[in-house]
């Protein structure tokens, strides 16, 4: 044999130890590229972890009264309730000391409602006020030309929010146009008749 020949029966004879080299080189890569890409994967999924539990965190903090405030609310349309029972009580009327009861209950009121200030908790303002599904609960539409159809103009039951969540709808009358004798009101059965 010459020393050409010699050269490339070493050359393919290194060929395929070299191919098999480069093989397990770009294993090696690819699995350094899989483990670094798992790495950032995992500490991303723990970042994302650690915001959400600092989320429940601050929302458990904000708001972990809620239940305990909504219960309350009982109390405080109790005490409403109680103060005009007194007042609308003819044999209460004529007794002296009505008027001292009916202070006590107000100033305990006025403690309860400043407590629930201090925590957040406001009284919604309805009356007057354009009908919106997600303060308001309508119990029951009132006739009223004077004011705009949708038009909030009783409130039966006052309603909360605490901070920017709704604690209780208030629950309200809402105004709508009032139907004329002569005008017929809109039947969607007659339409189809109609139609047909």
């Amino acid at each position: 044999m010459t020393n050409t020949e010699e050269k490339l029966s070493q050359e393919k004879e290194k060929g395929p130890e070299n191919k098999d080299e480069n093989k397990k080189e770009e294993t090696l890569e690819d699995q350094l590229k899989n483990t670094q890409d798992k790495l950032l994967r995992t500490l991303a999924e723990m970042e994302n972890q650690r915001r959400r539990f600092e989320k429940e965190k601050k929302e458990a903090f904000e708001f972990g009264g809620f239940n305990f405030a909504n219960a309350s609310l009982s109390l405080l349309d109790n005490m409403d309730r109680a103060i005009i029972s007194f007042r609308e009580d003819k044999k209460l009327k004529d007794n002296q000391d009505l008027r001292k009861i009916i202070d006590g209950v107000e100033v305990v009121k006025k403690d309860l409602i400043s407590i629930f200030k201090k925590n957040g908790i406001e009284e919604i303002e309805c009356i007057n006020k354009k009908f919106d599904p997600n303060f308001h609960q309508a119990m029951l539409e009132i006739d009223n030309d004077k004011m705009e159809p949708g038009t909030v103009v009783q409130e039966i039951q006052k309603g909360y929010m605490m901070k920017d969540r709704l604690l209780r709808p208030a629950l309200v009358g809402v105004s709508k146009k009032k139907v004329q004798k002569g005008e017929k009101t809109a039947d969607p059965s007659s339409k189809k008749d109609e139609k047909k």
